[in-house]
């Protein structure tokens, strides 16, 4: 159940932070969200070329900002990589997984008492089989994002290293976005990658182990995109209901 559970929290992940780069970038100019998440950014491009080069695939129009309105990242659209069938997969995957190794290095180093306060609530590993057990999953994502801002309010928000930290998550966790044109193909990966684990995982117990290691890091990325989204939410919601007062006035 814990690869299911895996699967799901990576799917609601890298939808949530998709949801959130689009909602910024109808509100704002996409060339300055792309500007703020260029941390971020980086970090993804990184794993990015980085699945191409373990798989063999071709690099080419690679560029980290483009010279454009948009500013955003562009990446290889055919690599070509010479692995089969887990080629696409670690293609897909990597970008991920390096944002999220990325979060766990600036926990570890910037964190400190911040990420122990938002780790006193963490994502089920088991997934809901009844409708009531649904709303409790509801209820505790709402749980969670409440103790994520708690734990930002309430750190040394004097202390510089603290407002890096959060800067840094903010830019790596909305980063875990696909890029434009690959959320089919980023989803389709972790579906694919948690089948994967779920057959090594009966091969050898220690992938068991690795998942439920990570589920911190895990848990703290969907507590920021929860707070996140739903803040997300208000202000656009906020900005359309002043648009349409201020056009019937």
């Amino acid at each position: 159940m814990l690869y299911a559970a895996m699967t799901f929290w990576l799917l609601v992940l890298v939808l949530s932070a998709w949801a959130v780069h689009q909602l910024w970038g109808g509100m704002v100019k996409p060339r300055a969200v792309n500007t703020v998440l260029l941390p971020g950014t980086l970090v993804a491009q990184l794993g990015h070329v980085l699945g191409l080069l373990v798989t063999g695939g071709t690099v080419n129009n690679t560029t980290l900002y483009k010279d454009d309105e948009t500013g955003a990242p562009e990446q290889t659209q055919d690599p070509k990589p010479k692995v089969p069938i887990i080629g696409p997969v670690i293609i897909g995957m990597l970008p991920i997984l390096a944002c999220a190794a990325a979060i766990y290095f600036v926990a570890q180093y910037l964190g400190g008492a911040v990420v122990a306060e938002m780790n006193r609530e963490q994502v089920a590993t088991v997934l809901p089989r009844s409708l009531p057990a649904f709303w409790e999953l509801l209820r505790s994502l709402i749980t969670l994002g409440e103790t994520t801002l708690a734990a930002a309010l309430n750190s040394d928000l004097g202390n510089w290293h603290v407002w890096v930290f959060l800067y840094l998550l903010i830019c790596l966790t909305v980063r875990m976005a696909p890029f434009p044109g690959n959320l089919r193909g980023s989803l389709g990966a972790i579906v694919v990658l948690g089948f994967l684990a779920f057959v090594v995982g009966k091969l050898a117990s220690a992938t068991e182990e690795s998942i439920a290691g990570g589920w911190a890091v895990l848990s703290l990325s969907v507590g920021t995109l929860v707070v996140l989204l739903v803040f997300s939410l208000l202000v656009r919601g906020g900005v359309g209901l002043f648009k349409l007062l201020a056009g019937n006035a």
